[in-house]
């Protein structure tokens, strides 16, 4: 079985290696931590009893985020033990090393038998601690052979994924039955990773950790600075469109027009998901006839009057909850399309007015919980819809217009945040019993 993995995976880089060499030379991407991919990690010293090591895979941003409160609890809970940070993507890796800066951080290495077995091999951990769903036929498997627990995270299963793993069976299931323990954010996605292979008394609901890195805050360092910087009036509303994904940018645009003429004051930024696409949306912006305020050109330090027929990017890192901080009303992306939607939970916690698109389906759960307390406006047109413009100025108008409903909406959801704290508690009391 694990042959013919190996066999489908070389199969799989035959296909794909024209196009990664493309994104390498046009975008810059996979550029790097190439030996570390292949498995060759830093060697270090061999984790004991009393300095046990536990490695944890976070693929992206966002994994990252979920899982910083749960790595800070255990390094004050248990001081002598030891850990090690993967991540997949570029941005994962940078956003890694800015959030521990004093942790080994190196790149999860290609699912292949060689590459895994030599990275076990050089990190010799005691637990692996996957985030949400980053499970790699190979690196499970063999981790169990080695008599490692794997445990997954803010454990997260989509109906879709499921289907997919169900089309691959035995694979599939002695996969699934390799973990050692799952903390799944609802029972929804626990019964989904039963269906997969779990066994069924290793499946427990934690609840979201997200919850409980959604730092509530009236007061955020650095906004004074940042607005000042980007010329935002404080006494003006401001609304932050932030994750956004291809094609939200040009409705949000659209939309802005229509309503900067009923509302001359307002103030429009624009936080596209991904780095590569800062220019293309700077472009686009000058295309619909405003100017670019460019977070990257607006350093802290630096003054701008107050922005007239300007949109402002934010096209740096690690700054979107700053704008946040600074909005009115926020519109959350990658919700107008099947793009699974973004984190609005940091939104929630700075209790600020949410307006979504209808398409959140790897925050299916938690818009579920802000609907049922009147915590969030839910679009119900896509860009798939003529109607999809009229749809998203009408409720940002909505929302601009009255203020008195949008703060009580934006105080629904930061109270909904606090009713459902808790997880990272719940899940380090697991992880820690299995080290």
């Amino acid at each position: 079985m694990r042959f013919l993995v190996d066999l489908f995976y070389l199969l799989a880089v035959i296909l794909v290696t024209p196009v990664l060499l493309y994104r390498m030379l046009v975008s810059g991407k996979y550029r790097s931590g190439w030996l570390e991919r292949l498995g060759y990690l830093p060697d270090l010293p061999e984790s004991s009893s009393i300095w046990p090591r536990v490695w944890i895979h976070a693929v992206s941003v966002g994994e990252l985020n979920a899982v910083r409160g749960l790595i800070a609890a255990w390094r004050k809970e248990s001081p002598e033990s030891s850990f090690l940070v993967s991540t997949t993507t570029d941005t994962g890796y940078a956003r890694a090393r800015e959030l521990f800066p004093d942790l080994i951080v190196v790149r999860y290495p290609l699912d292949m038998s060689r590459f895994v077995r030599r990275a076990l091999n050089r990190v010799g951990p005691r637990l692996i601690v996957l985030v949400e769903l980053e499970v790699w036929y190979q690196f499970v498997t063999q981790a169990a052979r080695q008599n490692i627990p794997v445990a997954v995270i803010n454990g997260r299963l989509s109906a879709k994924s499921i289907k997919w793993f169900n089309r691959i069976g035995p694979l599939s299931r002695r996969m699934f039955g390799a973990l050692r323990w799952v903390g799944a954010q609802d029972e929804e996605y626990a019964e989904r990773f039963r269906q997969a292979g779990v066994p069924a008394g290793q499946v427990e609901v934690m609840g979201s950790l997200k919850w409980d890195t959604a730092e509530i805050a009236d007061e955020l360092a650095g906004t004074d600075e940042l607005a000042r910087a980007m010329g935002i009036g404080r006494r003006r509303p401001v609304w932050v469109c932030g994750s956004t994904g291809p094609g939200e940018e040009k409705v949000i645009l659209q939309a802005y027009q229509t309503l900067h003429r009923r509302h001359p004051t307002l103030q429009l930024v624009i936080v596209p998901r991904k780095p590569e696409r800062f220019d293309e949306v700077a472009n686009l912006i000058r295309q619909t006839g405003y100017q670019v305020i460019r977070r990257s050109e607006s350093p802290d330090g630096t003054t701008r009057p107050p922005a007239v027929k300007s949109v402002m990017l934010g096209d740096t890192m690690g700054e979107l909850r700053k704008f946040y901080f600074l909005a009115s009303v926020v519109f959350v992306g990658r919700s107008l399309a099947a793009m699974g939607g973004s984190d609005m939970m940091e939104v929630a916690a700075l209790a600020k007015p949410i307006v979504v698109g209808p398409h959140n389906e790897n925050f299916a759960d938690i818009v579920a919980k802000f609907q049922k307390h009147q915590a969030i406006r839910v679009l119900s047109k896509d860009l798939e819809s003529p109607d999809v413009l009229a749809s998203l100025t009408r409720v940002v108008a909505q929302l601009v217009d009255n203020p008195t409903p949008a703060r009580q909406l934006a105080d629904n959801a930061r109270a909904v945040v606090q009713a459902n704290r808790g997880a990272t508690k719940r899940t380090l009391k697991y992880l820690m019993e299995m080290v």
